[in-house]
C-alpha cells in the first residue's frame, strides 16, 4: 500500500479540480435561460406530425419577410416545418376555412403536406424566422396548383 498517498492527493485534486470547473460551468448557465416557444407533436390545427421521411437531412434557418399587404399562395410543406414570427402580424389559413393569427413571439408548427396560404394582416412587413426540417435535394416548399 506504501506509495498510494500520492496517487490518492493526485485523483483527490484532479477531482477537486474538475468539479470546481463543473461548478464554474454550471454557475455561468445559471443566468441563461431557455423558453419553449413551441413544442408539439402535431401541426397548428392538430393533425399529428408525420414520421420523419427517410434521405439525406437537411436543416435550413431561413428569415422571410412578407411586405405589408402580401399574401403567400396556397403551398405544401412536404416535411417538418416551425418558425417564430419576430415582427408584423400574420394569418394562415386553410382552403377548408381553418385559420390561424400570429403575433411577434408566437411560434408556429406549420401544417405539412395539407395546402395553405397566408397573409399579412398588419401594417408593417412581418418576418418571420423558420426552420425546415428538410431532405437534402428536395423542395421545402411547394406551390398548390387548383
Amino acid at each position: 500500500m506504501k506509495g498510494f498517498g500520492p496517487v490518492i492527493l493526485f485523483f483527490s485534486g484532479l477531482l477537486l479540480a474538475v468539479t470546481s470547473l463543473a461548478d464554474e460551468t454550471l454557475g455561468a448557465m445559471k443566468s441563461i435561460t431557455a423558453e419553449v416557444l413551441i413544442k408539439a407533436d402535431a401541426s397548428w390545427n392538430g393533425h399529428p406530425l408525420p414520421p420523419y421521411s427517410a434521405g439525406d437531412p437537411e436543416i435550413s434557418i431561413v428569415r422571410v419577410t412578407i411586405p405589408a399587404g402580401s399574401s403567400l399562395p396556397l403551398h405544401i410543406h412536404p416535411y417538418a416545418t416551425a418558425g417564430v414570427l419576430v415582427q408584423g402580424r400574420l394569418e394562415v389559413r386553410t382552403p377548408g376555412g381553418e385559420s390561424l393569427e400570429v403575433h411577434p413571439g408566437d411560434g408556429v408548427i406549420e401544417l405539412i403536406n395539407q395546402p395553405h396560404a397566408g397573409a399579412n394582416t398588419g401594417t408593417e412587413d412581418a418576418v418571420i424566422l423558420v426552420v425546415y426540417a428538410g431532405i437534402k435535394g428536395q423542395p421545402v416548399t411547394e406551390l398548390v396548383v387548383e
